[in-house]
């Protein structure tokens, strides 16, 4: 996925124009997050996937086409993010409690809910940055009142999802299943 995320960039470089470039710029930026946060290689690939998806969807108009569309990359992608932002923190700063260290079912509440907050606080900073997106380098970036809500929203519920999969992939590691590489 990194390599496409190259791939990505050129192409909007030279053919999508200057907020489809910044767009896949961070998009290859933030591919790079999971090899350092240790992510599994299942978590890695989803989390490109989602990436590259979400952002094309945004480059090629698809979330005024598609209604629901928005919604579910919202649920989805920061969920993917989330668990990748858990993970970094707790692997390279030990910041927080690395799900597969956890023992105990007040520990894996933890995990689930300071992975909604990594969600919730990334997806305020994804809609500010949508904001000022809007009002300062491009106008056709849509927000709204009820977008910006609805995408909290979703952005939480998959946080959450996203922080019980943590716990459940941390809980089978000895099936089979692992959150190690």
């Amino acid at each position: 996925m990194r390599a496409a995320g190259v791939v990505c960039v050129l192409i909007a470089l030279v053919a999508r124009g200057p907020v489809d470039t910044a767009l896949f710029a961070l998009v290859l930026a933030g591919l790079v997050v999971p090899p350092a946060a240790g992510a599994p290689r299942g978590l890695d690939a989803a989390y490109g996937i989602g990436l590259v998806l979400a952002a094309w969807s945004g480059a090629l108009d698809l979330y005024q086409a598609v209604a629901w569309l928005d919604v579910v990359m919202h649920l989805v992608v920061t969920g993917l993010v989330a668990a990748v932002a858990h993970l970094l923190l707790a692997r390279r700063t030990g910041a927080l409690l690395d799900p597969v260290a956890t023992d105990g079912g007040a520990q894996r509440v933890g995990v689930v809910a300071v992975t909604a907050s990594l969600g919730l606080a990334l997806s305020v900073l994804w809609e500010i940055g949508e904001y000022l997106g809007n009002t300062y380098v491009d106008d056709t970036i849509y927000v709204g009142y009820a977008d910006t809500i609805g995408d909290l929203v979703a952005g939480g519920i998959g946080s959450v999802v996203a922080g019980v999969w943590l716990t459940a992939a941390a809980r089978g590691r000895g099936t089979g299943r692992s959150l190690r590489r």
